[in-house]
C-alpha cells in the first residue's frame, strides 16, 4: 500500500528552484514528514523535517538558508522548496514518514532508520 508519492522533480540550472511535492496517505497524516536525497554512489541522507506535533521545521547544515519544507494538512502533502541550487544538490529525494522520533537534535533524527514509510522518490537534476 503506498503511503508516499513525491513528484516535481527534474532538471534545473544551477543556481535555479525547483519544488517538491509528497502526497501522503491518510495513514501517515499525524507522521513527522523528512526530505531525503541519495546522490550517486553516495548513501542517503536526511535534509529536511517537519514535526507532526508544532510543525516546526529543521535542516542540515548543506540546505540551510537555502530550502524549505512545509505542510499543507488539508491537501495531506508536504512540500520542498528549494533555490540557489548547487552542482552538488542533485540525486533522488525521497519523502519518508516517521511515528515516533528520539528527543535529539536535528542531525540524529534525520538518520533514515528512524522513518516507516517511504515514497519512490524523483530525480532532481542540475546543470552548470
Amino acid at each position: 500500500q503506498v503511503q508516499l508519492v513525491e513528484s516535481g522533480g527534474g532538471l534545473v540550472q544551477s543556481g535555479g528552484s525547483l519544488r517538491l511535492a509528497c502526497e501522503y496517505g491518510q495513514f501517515v497524516s499525524g507522521h513527522h514528514i523528512a526530505w531525503f536525497r541519495q546522490a550517486p554512489g553516495k548513501q542517503r541522507a536526511g535534509i529536511s523535517l517537519i514535526l507532526s506535533h508544532d510543525g516546526s521545521t529543521h535542516y542540515a547544515d548543506q540546505v540551510k538558508g537555502r530550502f524549505t519544507t512545509s505542510k499543507d494538512s488539508a491537501k495531506r502533502t508536504s512540500y520542498l522548496e528549494m533555490n540557489k541550487l548547487r552542482p552538488e544538490d542533485p540525486g533522488i529525494y525521497s519523502c519518508a514518514a516517521a511515528r515516533n522520533l528520539p528527543d535529539r537534535p536535528t542531525e540524529e533524527q534525520l538518520h533514515p532508520g528512524w522513518y516507516d514509510y517511504w515514497g519512490q522518490g524523483t530525480q532532481v537534476t542540475v546543470s552548470s
